[in-house]
């Protein structure tokens, strides 16, 4: 096959392209209605209407009350928002002072986690994980005990490394049994899989709009009303007390119009990825000699495919892929440029030795069929190439 070709675009759990609409949406709100939504005057008024507008448009897509949904800058902010705000407020409120998450989750949370830990005194659990990253729900109810001393659980919908969909609805239904608050990173999630909250059975969501075809800087945290909560962003009332910061209205429009059309061709586009994600990892594990999936096959994400490939780091064939106009990563994009082996992959049992040569191609709206046949015969030959190498040294 010719690499005389458009670079192919394959790390939508990176980031994703801001789609037309959302971009025609977002438009006027820079220069046109640019007056700021706490203000009384006309100016303002417009831009406030458009603000609870995305508030409610977001709000219904989720099955909340728009007063539930707050703006935030991203989706680490989101996190850190749930984690802080939650905990801390629970502790001060019933002197509850553990807070709960999984060791695969990204570090927006698991290092938040541990900054309360070693910061601010509060006591850090670990659920386990199996080999597929994933958390056995019974792990949870054996940790929670009464769960009076339980601040907060905090567990991931869906794994951005690997892929992995947790058993979300049936840790918050154990959470709620026990009255402890329940947080999920849902970043990979939003526009493929349903945000219900209700279904979900939690109370607070972290979503980031770049991951759904929305701009990069925004995002939004879903709080549960009676959650207790205590901001840790102050200095305003903006955001009904929540978030301090005058709201980035042409940002909240935009990623209210992406994530409504996510909604609509969710199940739709979920399938054909699907099908376009079982022919690459089918491809890469028949072609390439010591690929391994790691995550579930079973509980995966429609466009998500990871490996670990035996012998070979990463850095070598992420080169070889971009020479080849192909867009991969070896994991997350916060920490990609890392030494360090994948906390994720060393929680779900995975050696050090190979959990350097981890591969994630995540595939997104541009995707064809030709373009999985152009990866599945290129890769190949690019480990063949550092194999060779190697052996020549």
């Amino acid at each position: 096959m010719s690499t005389e070709r458009l670079p192919i675009y394959m790390d939508h759990s990176a980031t994703t392209p801001v789609r037309a609409e959302a971009q025609t949406a977002m438009e006027p709100y820079f220069a046109e209605f640019f007056g700021n939504p706490s203000s009384m005057h006309s100016f303002g008024r417009r831009t406030k209407v458009a603000l609870e507008e995305a508030r409610r448009t977001i709000a219904g897509l989720i099955g909340a009350k728009p007063k539930e949904v707050i703006f935030t800058g991203c989706g680490s902010e989101s996190d850190n928002a749930a984690l802080r705000g939650i905990a801390i407020a629970r502790r001060e409120k019933t002197g509850a002072n553990r807070i709960i998450t999984s060791p695969v989750e990204h570090e927006a949370v698991l290092y938040t986690a541990e900054d309360m830990r070693d910061h601010y005194g509060f006591d850090l659990a670990l659920l386990p994980v199996d080999g597929e990253g994933r958390v056995d729900p019974e792990s949870l109810l054996e940790l929670l005990g009464d769960g009076t001393d339980s601040a907060l659980v905090s567990v991931m919908y869906v794994n951005n490394e690997v892929g992995t969909v947790q058993p979300v609805a049936e840790l918050g239904a154990i959470c709620h049994e026990f009255g402890v608050p329940f947080h999920t990173d849902a970043v990979q999630a939003a526009g493929k899989l349903s945000l219900n909250v209700d279904d979900l059975k939690v109370d607070a969501l972290s979503v980031s709009a770049h991951k759904f075809y929305g701009p990069k800087g925004v995002g939004f945290l879903y709080l549960r009303s009676g959650t207790p909560y205590l901001s840790y962003l102050v200095g305003g009332g903006h955001e009904n007390g929540h978030r301090a910061g005058t709201e980035n209205v042409a940002f909240a429009t935009a990623m209210a119009t992406a994530l409504y059309l996510g909604e609509q061709e969710r199940e739709e586009e979920g399938a054909r990825l699907r099908v376009l994600r079982d022919q690459l990892i089918g491809g890469i594990l028949e072609n390439v000699d010591g690929a391994r999936l790691t995550g579930s096959r079973e509980h995966r994400l429609a466009n998500h495919a990871s490996f670990v490939i035996e012998g070979v780091e990463a850095e070598g064939f992420l080169i070889g892929l971009d020479m080849a106009s192909v867009a991969a990563s070896s994991g997350s994009a916060c920490t990609s440029g890392a030494q360090e082996p994948s906390h994720v992959l060393t929680a779900m049992g995975v050696g050090a030795r190979d959990a350097v040569g981890a591969l994630r191609l995540t595939l997104g709206r541009s995707n064809t069929p030709e373009d999985v046949a152009y990866v599945v015969d290129t890769l190949p030959r690019i480990i063949r190439e550092i194999r060779e190498s190697s052996a020549g040294h």
